[in-house]
């Protein structure tokens, strides 16, 4: 999983999207396979006690049984559409779909990867760049993840999204993305939001993201009490000093990987089309 990446890159898809959108909803999407079920893969800390902690994070945050269905391509569709149908709001329901979709993206660069192709299959797509480790418990996966290049990946999203400076600016905000977005307009009316207040939201989650890398990167190697073992390691999958989530629900050869993929992207396409045909172009021509 991604620690950063996913709070920037929807500054990266906002500037580059020529559609009316919603910020605020690729925000959401780029949080939403996350939203409901992160808690268990870490477990609530109170005092010395560890509650509400599954025992294989891995299994459970991306496989199936468990929510890992919330990490493919139709569960994006489909909550997407569930919006549309609500809020009858095409700048919303694109934001959510463009948002989710790069969280089910992005996440497939770690060691275990997700099931796009859910439920016509449950193999999973991973290009292994970095260890999964949750297992580790909060820290150890920090640890695990910027000695590794995990941590190079979010500088690479803190470089894309700063490489492109004119997103952040008050003119932008106020040009661009206030007026698709009928959600600011009912904040400012709600809280009595000043301009300024409001341009400090829309950049909250940039500084955010950014302190999150800076913030672990320097607490994994300079003040993690374990960092003369837990060593800088970018070999492809590192760290190797950290245990590896197990490889589940996988191909043994590239035959059955390839037979396993056309099932998966034949079925999520012709669903998807169908979707589209029976009910989402009819949503989308009432919406606004």
């Amino acid at each position: 999983m991604s620690w950063a990446a996913h709070e920037l890159e929807s500054y990266v898809m906002q500037k580059h999207t020529k559609q009316k959108v919603s910020y605020l909803a690729i925000l959401i999407g780029c949080l939403l396979p996350d939203l409901f079920t992160k808690l268990p893969v870490y477990g609530l800390q109170i005092g010395d006690m560890t509650l509400i902690k599954v025992a294989e994070p891995w299994k459970y945050h991306r496989g199936w049984p468990g929510v890992g269905p919330t990490h493919s391509l139709l569960f994006i569709a489909v909550a997407t559409l569930l919006f549309l149908a609500w809020k009858k709001n095409r700048a919303w329901a694109l934001g959510l779909f463009m948002g989710g979709v790069a969280h089910v993206l992005t996440d497939c660069f770690d060691s275990v990867g997700t099931m796009l192709f859910w439920p016509f299959t449950t193999q999973h797509y991973s290009t292994g760049m970095w260890a999964y480790a949750s297992q580790a418990g909060r820290y150890g996966d920090a640890s695990a993840y910027y000695s590794s290049f995990g941590g190079v990946w979010d500088f690479i999203w803190l470089c894309i999204a700063i490489g492109g400076p004119k997103v952040f600016t008050r003119d932008y905000f106020f040009a661009t993305v206030v007026p698709a977005d009928p959600a600011w307009g009912w904040l400012k009316r709600k809280f009595g939001l000043t301009e300024s207040v409001m341009l400090a939201v829309y950049r909250a989650y940039f500084v955010y993201g950014a302190c999150r890398i800076f913030g672990w990167f320097i607490w994994a190697r300079l003040l993690n009490p374990e960092r003369g073992t837990q060593t800088l390691d970018w070999s492809w999958g590192g760290p190797d000093w950290v245990e590896k989530a197990p490889r589940t629900q996988s191909a043994d050869t590239w035959a059955g990987f390839f037979a396993q993929t056309a099932i998966g992207a034949v079925g999520v396409a012709v669903s998807g089309w169908l979707l589209w045909r029976l009910i989402g172009r009819r949503l989308w021509a009432r919406a606004t």
